[in-house]
């Protein structure tokens, strides 16, 4: 049904359509230069002088230092701990976190955007067939000649193709702004990711610590009872005032209800753990496991200040995101400029019957451009692209204020280490001695040189310096974490999904 008239226009019709995608112009709007950051030659706050030392400390049980000493732990950073409860747990966090899926599908998201942004390179093909009835006036009114018939019919075919040719790079800025927001939602994902890696390590430090403290008033509770005990056969046999067996009493009583109470924060961490692997509560249970008292964190060496921008996933979002708001600029920019749109329609047109919609003759075809330009819009353009760059210095400075805030993380940490590490030493070396005079006191009373208020004063004081001893492992094991997470956990930037 096809004439050689009609086989030429369709070999000339298919030669027109690659034509637009290759018609692109410039590309309008500032270029884009990362904001700058100055970063510190190293570090104000040292390392603990004992982490400057690759000798291995005494045994310390399951801790070791974090192996080389010269880089941050890279992809499983909590494997630095060699704990093998906390390595099965981590790896939980990925698999089955419900705020993850959530990152997760925002980053899906962004990757679909960037499709969608995309095909505005191509133009759209598409058909839109139709078929008409209607009827006419016959009036003299409207028509001048009466021979017309009353009704009739129209049936289209059309095969349609429109295009946007990108002469400013509007669709280019586009394009490039998705991609920008694609990295940055990959960087929050990570984000996201080390900041539950982080919440599950120090909960989970928590609860050992919680086990530790929970085995000292055990002990506690046991010699105290022994204490009453002994007073109770003193106060018996008359050598010892009734006073001193209700202060033994008390001492007991306090001890029982510190001991009974602890119970009730190691379960809430251990039910927070279980909800940031995906679980709920009843679905885990970790065994009783104390810290060891000669428990010595990992040493995290923090590397040079300009390597943080490499290693947070943060940073790296808060600069894509500067960038993505300069390809604002751009496409703001190219609104002020006239638009190019090619359009055309290819297909079989017919006022007959269906039957002769396909007969060559019926075939008909439209090509031409269309170009359109704004002269006044009262203001919308410009008022567009001034919020664009506001946008642009809001991203700018947000990106500097989240590198700044980064190496502030990294120094309270090496100071909160260095501290507690000093601060630690000063405990043990308290803790000791407050045991001895526990042990002093308590053989003056049995001795009946003393009276029993001295043994409660002592054996307060000596509890006391235990639970402090506990309190600042805990707080070393939290800052360490608090640390690697600084330093971006063995991320880097690398890892962001190529543009």
């Amino acid at each position: 049904m096809t004439t050689s008239s009609s086989l030429t226009r369709s070999k000339s019709w298919s030669l027109l359509l690659p034509l637009p995608v290759l018609l692109t112009g410039c590309m309008v709007g500032p270029k884009y230069k990362v904001p700058a950051t100055p970063a510190p030659p190293a570090y104000k706050e040292a390392v603990p002088a004992d982490y400057k030392s690759a000798t291995p400390p005494p045994d310390n049980g399951p801790w070791k230092p974090g192996q080389p000493y010269d880089s941050v732990p890279r992809g499983d950073w909590w494997s630095i701990f060699n704990d093998a409860q906390l390595n099965a747990l981590e790896p939980q966090v990925e698999a089955a976190n419900l705020t993850l899926r959530q990152a997760d599908a925002n980053l899906r998201a962004a990757e679909a955007e960037v499709r969608i942004r995309k095909a505005d390179r191509f133009p759209t093909l598409g058909i839109d067939p139709s078929v008409g009835i209607g009827r006419y006036s016959v009036s003299p009114y409207f028509n001048s000649a009466p021979s017309l018939s009353s009704s009739g019919s129209t049936t289209q075919f059309p095969l349609e193709i429109n295009y946007l040719v990108d002469l400013w790079g509007q669709v280019r800025h586009n394009i490039a702004a998705g991609k920008e927001e694609q990295q940055a939602t990959a960087g929050d994902r990570e984000s996201i990711l080390l900041s539950l890696q982080a919440t599950l390590a120090i909960d989970y430090f928590n609860l050992r610590s919680d086990d530790s403290l929970q085995q000292l008033l055990n002990d506690t509770v046991k010699q105290y009872e022994e204490a009453v005990r002994i007073t109770t056969n003193r106060f018996n046999g008359g050598v010892s005032p009734k006073s001193d067996l209700t202060q033994a009493q008390t001492q007991l009583d306090a001890a029982r209800v510190l001991a009974t109470d602890i119970a009730i924060q190691r379960a809430q961490f251990e039910h927070a753990i279980a909800i940031l692997i995906g679980k709920s509560p009843a679905e885990l249970t970790i065994p009783n496991s104390p810290l060891p008292a000669t428990t010595i964190p990992p040493v995290i060496p923090p590397g040079l200040p300009s390597e943080l921008l490499e290693r947070r996933p943060d940073i790296a979002s808060a600069e894509r995101r500067a960038n993505e708001g300069n390809e604002a600029i751009g496409i703001a920019q190219a609104a002020f400029y006239p638009s190019l749109n090619l359009s055309g329609a290819l297909g079989y047109q017919s006022s007959g019957s269906l039957s002769t919609i396909f007969n060559p003759a019926s075939a008909v075809y439209a090509l031409g451009p269309g170009l359109a330009f704004t002269f006044f819009d009262g203001g919308r353009r410009k008022g567009i692209k001034d919020e664009a760059i506001a946008l642009f210095d809001r991203n700018s400075a947000f990106y500097k204020q989240t590198v700044i805030t980064a190496f502030q993380q990294v120094e309270d940490n090496l100071v909160a280490l260095r501290t507690l590490t000093s601060e630690a030493d000063s405990q043990h070396s308290a803790t000791a001695s407050a045991l001895e005079s526990e042990r002093i006191f308590n053989n003056r009373y049995v001795g009946g040189v003393d009276n029993y208020l001295q043994v409660i004063i002592a054996q307060t004081a000596a509890l006391n310096n235990e639970v402090n001893d506990i309190a600042i492992l805990q707080r070393r094991m939290d800052s360490t974490v608090n640390l690697i997470i600084a330093l971006g956990g063995g991320w880097d930037r690398s890892q962001l999904p190529k543009p």
